[in-house]
């Protein structure tokens, strides 16, 4: 069997083309996907050729690892599942093509364990189960944060999840003006506008290596730095200040699957809201614009790829 899908061939070279599937084995699923979600952290520096290297990372490849689809055929131990709707975080079931994340796919075949059964009323919305249980990963590992820098879609979700859990209103940082509205709750402010330098619990997800020592700079004494984001340079910073402050730095990885299902009952539970996050819908067959668009236009919040009308 084959299906279409989105292809890395090399950094900075995309093409959408058919590719065969692996057999799909008694436990697992195959999923149509309706949409799929850019991110613009790993992917991007898939994109550019600038992700350190990972286990089963290579060229060509199938991105993607924030899908969402109806399964329309399963193995015999879960034929019950067919037509259910379901969040999907990639796949590797291509012959032809790594899949690191392999989500970016009109079908996926995965261990039924991985298809999770969402609410099929989100729609597109659902793409976000990732980035939001990444989020809450952060957050239960540690303290909510006072200060989040970075008002991206991960900052959103951040500041969301942590007024969810009963905390006071975080103070979020942005420098790109187009980006400093859509706070619900929350202030969204320049970081040259705040002069507070007393913050016990700092997440950083703009990824922005560079500024650290400014970073730390903001924390009261025995403050933690979270880095929430994802860095492909060196991480480096000034010791004295950080002495000084006796500062903690904390490394949040990835989502697992507990953060998942947490995710996903807050939602349930209307606790959390995805609303107002996905700022770009673009069919699938249009991916050799929105992918670029998506990671070079500061405005493009959250770009989705629509595959509805693919094989």
């Amino acid at each position: 069997m084959e299906t279409s899908a989105i292809i890395f061939e090399a950094p900075g070279k995309l093409a959408m083309r058919n590719t065969a599937l692996t057999a799909m084995g008694s436990g697992d699923v195959r999923v149509e996907i309706h949409y799929s979600g850019i991110s613009t952290g790993t992917e991007k520096l898939l994109w550019t050729g600038n992700m350190p290297s990972f286990p089963g990372m290579g060229y060509p490849l199938v991105p993607g690892y924030e899908s969402i689809g109806r399964i329309i055929d399963a193995g015999p131990e879960h034929q019950q599942r067919i037509g259910e709707w379901v969040f999907v975080p990639g796949a590797s079931c291509y012959r032809d093509a790594r899949g690191l994340f392999g989500g970016a796919a009109r079908n996926v075949i995965v261990a039924s364990a991985r298809a999770m059964p969402i609410n099929e009323n989100l729609a597109e919305q659902g793409v976000l189960y990732a980035l939001a249980a990444t989020a809450l990963h952060a957050i239960c590992r540690g303290e909510p944060p006072q200060l989040i820098i970075g008002h991206g879609i991960l900052g959103r979700l951040l500041a969301r999840l942590t007024i969810a859990a009963g905390a006071p209103a975080p103070v979020v940082w942005e420098t790109n003006v187009t980006r400093q509205g859509g706070g619900v709750g929350y202030h969204v402010i320049h970081p040259q506008d705040d002069d507070r330098r007393d913050y016990a619990h700092v997440y950083d997800v703009s990824g922005d290596a560079s500024s650290i020592n400014s970073f730390i700079g903001r924390l009261a004494k025995g403050g933690e730095l979270v880095l929430a984001g994802f860095y492909s340079q060196p991480i480096n910073f000034d010791f004295a200040p950080a002495f000084q402050r006796e500062a903690r730095i904390r490394i949040a990885a990835e989502w697992q699957p507990d953060d998942l299902h947490s995710v996903h009952a807050l939602i349930e539970t209307g606790a959390l809201d995805l609303s107002g996050l996905i700022s770009r819908i673009e069919p699938a067959t249009q991916a050799d614009a929105a992918y670029p668009e998506a990671f070079e236009n500061p405005d493009c919040l959250k770009m989705v790829l629509d595959w509805r009308e693919c094989q």
